[in-house]
């Protein structure tokens, strides 16, 4: 295990941050807009979403590069750019953290699929090679392979951000099935689990796609196939149209009612997706008792 994950876990359970498009959105990021650009037009608002995550006591921040790969970056003219808005992205969160908190940063899908020959695997190994190494460049701590729907992409984005040697959080998106318990390509817990900790990765977890009740089993099935920390960050419950807007109903004490069984199902890390905010993962640390 690496040094940096080792002192992270050394006194419990880690709090990580919430969500970040939401929240951008909360402060007047545009539906046509593309939240990593961002990083160079308005760091001062990433600056603020990440400095209320560090004052609500998340021990770990992400940042602002979730799409930030060549592949969708192209969809906005901005593909030139990979390596100056991952590297802006890193030094934005490493300034708000200030000492206070670690900052993994955040390696999200192409938005293409290898199975319908959108792309390539060979045009993802490039893509994710070139945003892994900006984020090292950056300082990120680790980083956080996250929101993955395809196990092939996973593991190529896994071993981009290996070869970087950071640590690396691994997480698919379990949200499909009768019960919910498999990603959009059918991969089961123990599938993943196995196939993800075979492949290197220093963390192993799952985010987004549903609530966080859904993600207490999906966890326990995690952590019995692996002998890796579990990092687990759930939506908060599933988004409704309410007046033309998106609306997540889950309060933050309720998120956090189930933060104890998540601990107990064997999570090492916690945190939120989509619709979280700084109020949840206060909540998250009064119900640890952190």
């Amino acid at each position: 295990m690496s040094d940096v994950i080792q002192q992270l876990l050394a006194a419990g359970p880690v709090v990580t941050d919430g969500a970040w498009g939401t929240e951008l959105q909360a402060r007047g990021l545009a539906g046509d807009e593309f939240p990593d650009a961002w990083n160079l037009t308005h760091p001062e608002r990433v600056a603020e979403v990440a400095q209320a995550y560090v004052a609500a006591g998340s021990q770990v921040i992400l940042t602002n590069t979730f799409g930030a790969n060549r592949v969708r970056l192209a969809n906005h003219a901005l593909a030139d750019r990979a390596g100056e808005i991952n590297r802006r992205g890193v030094e934005i969160s490493r300034a708000a953290a200030a000492g206070r908190a670690r900052v993994f940063a955040s390696l999200g899908p192409s938005g293409k699929m290898l199975m319908t020959g959108e792309t390539t695997e060979d045009e993802l190994a490039a893509a994710f090679a070139e945003q892994a190494r900006a984020l090292a460049e950056g300082g990120a701590d680790a980083i956080v392979v996250e929101t993955m729907s395809d196990l092939v992409e996973a593991k190529l984005a896994l071993a981009a951000a290996k070869a970087t040697g950071l640590p690396v959080v691994a997480c698919m998106v379990f949200d499909a099935g009768k019960d919910k318990d498999r990603t959009m390509m059918g991969a089961t817990p123990e599938q993943v689990a196995g196939e993800l900790t075979a492949a290197g990765a220093d963390v192993i977890g799952a985010n987004c796609g549903v609530g966080i009740e859904r993600y207490v089993p999906v966890c326990r099935r995690l952590k019995a196939a692996t002998d890796r920390p579990v990092w687990i960050k759930a939506n908060a419950g599933l988004p409704a149209m309410v007046e033309g807007r998106i609306v997540y109903r889950t309060t933050p004490e309720v998120f956090a009612s189930h933060a104890p069984e998540l601990v107990q199902a064997g999570a090492s890390f916690i945190g939120g997706c989509c619709g979280t905010t700084p109020d949840f993962i206060r909540a998250v640390k009064r119900r640890l008792g952190r």
